[in-house]
């Protein structure tokens, strides 16, 4: 069980993420994906903070765990956190989406330390994160791959593709974080591809599943411990989460899948975030 401390600590720093997603990245009058980079802020805070083996001043060290964002398109949140590990300066953060910046509107291997592969068009990460995994495992490296899918991209094919291979091979050195906000680019997933029950399906593909609320630390943290302890199948963690999370006009709304805030909403996002700090 997580200590008190270090729940605090992994809260606070899922709360610095939402703030540069804010202020730093997106800003005013630029369209940014605010909905779904907010929603995996605490998922990927546990991650970079407390559960992966990484060094910011080693990217490309042999023994590291791999961290694959296959929902691309809400790399902000994995930019914040590379930024507050010390993979690059934070000034790099106001620089998103510009021309010739390191961080771009999807994650570029070739331009950000710290990215492990270019994604973003959906579907193909989970096949990404199976090969490493295997190749981990066929080069004897004890590393996990975790792999965060969004829950409207489960309607793209290769996804359960990747899924049957992952379970022939028996990769349980690969973990699937199922970002699992119900909501897509434009409404409710439900309405728009019912993919149905998330934990059954993996079931049926030969995984381990564990459902979660994504926003809770303690249950973060244990969810990631218990897929350390099964062996034999590869794991999917399904991770119930609010769009736009902590962000009071964006919670749950479709139109901040990928929007832009007025000045006004600038300062009322701030203000929430600056709140949840009392």
């Amino acid at each position: 069980m997580a200590s008190p401390a270090t729940v605090e600590k992994l809260q606070a720093k899922a709360l610095t993420l939402r703030e540069h997603i804010v202020t730093d990245l997106i800003g005013v009058g630029k369209a940014g994906h605010l909905g779904g980079s907010c929603s995996g802020a605490e998922l990927v805070a546990a991650l970079y903070f407390h559960k992966m083996k990484h060094d910011p001043n080693n990217p490309a060290w042999e023994g590291r765990d791999r961290f694959l964002l296959s929902k691309g398109h809400a790399a902000l949140v994995q930019y914040a956190a590379l930024a507050e590990a010390g993979y690059f300066p934070k000034e790099e953060l106001g620089k998103c989406k510009t021309l010739g910046a390191m961080l771009q509107g999807h994650p570029d291997m070739t331009k950000t330390p710290g990215i492990e592969a270019n994604t973003g068009s959906l579907g193909q990460g989970l096949s990404i994160g199976s090969g490493i995994a295997l190749g981990l495992r066929l080069d004897g490296i004890a590393s996990k791959v975790y792999v965060m899918v969004g829950d409207g991209e489960l309607a793209e094919g290769q996804i359960w593709e990747a899924a049957m291979a992952a379970a022939s091979y028996k990769l349980d050195n690969l973990v699937a974080i199922i970002d699992n906000n119900q909501i897509q680019a434009t409404g409710p997933i439900a309405e728009r591809m019912d993919i149905g029950p998330v934990a059954a399906k993996f079931a049926a593909f030969g995984w381990e599943t564990i459902e979660i609320d994504g926003h809770d630390i303690p249950a973060i943290l244990a969810a990631l411990d218990q897929a350390d302890q099964i062996k034999g199948k590869p794991i999917a963690i399904i991770a119930a989460t609010v769009k736009g999370k902590c962000i009071s006009f964006a919670e749950h709304n479709a139109a901040f899948h990928n929007g832009a805030m007025t000045a006004e909403q600038m300062e009322i996002a701030k203000s929430d975030l600056q709140k949840l700090r009392r």
